[in-house]
């Protein structure tokens, strides 16, 4: 596969003055530009993100005190929806289900993927721009239109959709079902169906650029961990989200054009309805295709993220950077056939979750191989304690805890005991909630200097960390032994269950970390958005990276480089190498050598 991509004379900085005379509006709103479009994903999803955890931070207050009113509620919701600050059933299911639908599409996928994707492709294989910038540019604006319609079903009359996250049929199918089946659903589906052309939109913009627009000397070998993984997310998502598409559009035609896809001798307040023939665990089908995929669709990037400030941070080349790509690969494959371990306790032939088993723990293997290497790059470091170092490893940390409770789950006879409890939603917290928050946080931490061009508060960023690590632990911890005595999820109370007594204690203090956890991120916002435009002026290369995109200047200009694009001449961790005779590093005095510095005499590329 060919490496070389050059720059025609037409692509240099000096040719482009017309694009320095940009309105407000074709620079900051409708720009084409990979750099003003990743800040879009980026603000945006963090405004998502402010909504998601207001919703989880009210139905928390719920969970730990069921009998109290508040007036919040009442402020918040409405007298419908909280009568004199006492949150009503209906709410709490339609606030569930809008925070993990935020937080999962709205947060994670598009602060990674969108953010990050379009910040460095460009950046770190050499090249000027996406391959199309318009794609580019229509990807964020259809992101932004469904979550604008995603909003605005949280103002409908009859509630927004309130059928969970995963909007399991016949709830989801039947408008008449709730309040929250009508109107509401219906701007979940077609916000959805938005979300799902955006996002393939930008995937396929990822995978072209990757492939084609490589500067000269940037074999797929010499690529960063970022881009790799990035690569690969793209490529899941191609595979999958047309499945998530499908499903909606076959609930849409359920729902408002008489078939039977889904539904079958159903019964609504004694009257029996038309439908025949449809399954409902034909939709789990369809949802968990995209469903378990979307995980990896959301720890890649992180994982890449993590990568990349591990080994910068550690002043060390990343360990097994072939096992790595390996892994992700691996990784990518595996997701696609795993789905069936969300649906044991549909009804599904015994010998088939007897598969969906093994293929489940098989994906241990590759996770794995990723968490060992990421210690190992940390062992005897010269470890740089930022706070993007301090997410990375508390990345790991989360990951790991949070795996650990996954082979639990992928085992058929043990999740059956223990499905749709509370240890599902500590596992999956864990695992992909909050170590993918914690890569997006070491990336923003990371990549600001080159975002913005100044340098974020190092010591808010201390304090960000410590009080987010301890809350997030203090949230999911205690969730896992609730689940294990059985506590059910998706209940707006347990007082009518004298069983659940006991554990009401540990709701409450549950929800305290979680107000506290909640309440930090305050720290963190004021931390971006005032270093935005107060912040230390960054300096070109402020962690002493190796990587291409710190050697394009501090201001943004169109088409990243002045002048030619920079060759490449070897890989992408080359930390702390030592010259032949071991008595200094490669380049005298710096323990860093730029993936655009030629190898020196005698020198010999590294082999990953």
């Amino acid at each position: 596969m060919s490496a070389i991509a050059t720059a025609p004379a037409h692509d240099h900085h000096d040719d482009h003055g017309h694009h320095h005379k940009q309105t407000f509006i074709t620079k900051y709103i409708f720009s084409t530009d990979h750099k003003m479009i990743a800040k879009q994903y980026l603000i945006t999803g963090i405004l998502m993100g402010i909504v998601g955890i207001m919703m989880s931070v009210l139905f928390r207050m719920q969970l730990a005190w069921p009998e109290e009113s508040f007036m919040l509620f009442e402020w918040l919701l409405g007298d419908k929806w909280a009568p004199d600050g006492v949150m009503t059933p209906s709410i709490y299911l339609a606030l569930v289900t809008i925070h993990g639908t935020i937080m999962v599409f709205f947060v994670l996928t598009a602060g990674l993927s969108g953010t990050f994707s379009n910040l460095l492709i460009p950046l770190q294989i050499g090249a000027r721009d996406m391959a199309s910038g318009f794609m580019n540019m229509l990807s964020y604006w259809l992101f932004f239109i469904s979550c604008v319609i995603m909003l605005s079903s949280l103002f409908i009359e009859s509630g927004p959709a309130s059928a969970g996250w995963t909007i399991y049929p016949p709830l989801s199918a039947l408008p008449q079902a709730i309040g929250g089946s009508g109107m509401g659903m219906t701007l979940w589906l077609i916000s959805m169906a938005i979300f799902i052309a955006s996002s393939l939109l930008g995937s396929l913009n990822y995978i072209v650029t990757v492939l084609n627009l490589r500067t000269k000397g940037m074999s797929m070998m010499r690529l960063p961990l970022t881009i790799w993984a990035f690569f690969v997310t793209a490529i899941i998502g191609v595979v999958s989200f047309p499945v998530l598409l499908s499903a909606a559009l076959l609930l849409i035609m359920d729902r408002s054009f008489g078939t039977s896809f889904f539904l079958s001798d159903i019964y609504l307040e004694g009257e029996v309805l038309s439908h025949q023939g449809g399954s409902p665990v034909l939709f789990e089908h369809l949802f968990w295709f995209l469903g378990h995929p979307e995980v990896y669709i959301v720890i890649l990037p992180a994982m890449g993220i993590v990568s990349e400030v591990l080994a910068t941070n550690s002043r060390k080349p990343i360990f097994g950077y072939r096992a790595m790509v390996a892994s992700i690969l691996a990784i990518a494959f595996l997701s696609t056939i795993v789905w069936g371990h969300h649906m044991f306790v549909s009804g599904m032939n015994p010998f088939l979750g007897s598969v969906f088993t093994f293929t489940t723990l098989l994906i241990a293997i590759p996770s794995a191989v990723k968490a060992f290497n990421w210690i190992t790059t940390l062992w005897k470091g010269n470890l740089q304690m930022n706070p993007a170092m301090l997410f990375s490893i508390g990345f790991v940390s989360t990951f790991i805890t949070g795996g650990l409770t996954g082979i639990i789950l992928g085992d058929s006879t043990l999740d059956i005991n223990v499905h749709d409890t509370y240890f599902v939603i500590a596992h999956f917290h864990l695992v992909m909630g909050i170590s993918a928050i914690y890569g997006l946080l070491a990336g923003v931490y990371h990549w600001f200097p080159k975002m913005f061009g100044r340098m974020m508060n190092k010591n808010l960023g201390y304090v960000h960390f410590w009080i987010t690590a301890v809350g997030a632990y203090g949230v999911f911890f205690p969730m896992h032994f609730i689940g294990l005595a059985g506590l059910p999820r998706r209940y707006y109370t347990n007082t009518a269950f004298p069983y659940f007594d006991d554990l009401a204690d540990v709701n409450v203090i549950i929800t305290i970390f979680a107000l506290i956890t909640a309440g930090v991120q305050v720290v963190f916002l004021y931390n971006f958005f005032s270093s935005i435009f107060f912040g230390q002026k960054a300096t070109q290369n402020p962690w002493n990276s190796t990587t291409l995109e710190w050697t394009t200047p501090v201001e943004h200009i169109h088409g990243n480089w002045p002048g030619t694009i920079p060759s490449v001449y070897r890989w992408s961790y080359d930390y702390s190498k030592m010259n032949l005779e071991a008595t200094d590093y490669v380049l005298p005095g710096q323990d860093f050598v730029p993936q655009n510095v030629p190898l020196q005499d005698h020198e010999e590329e590294l082999n990953h």
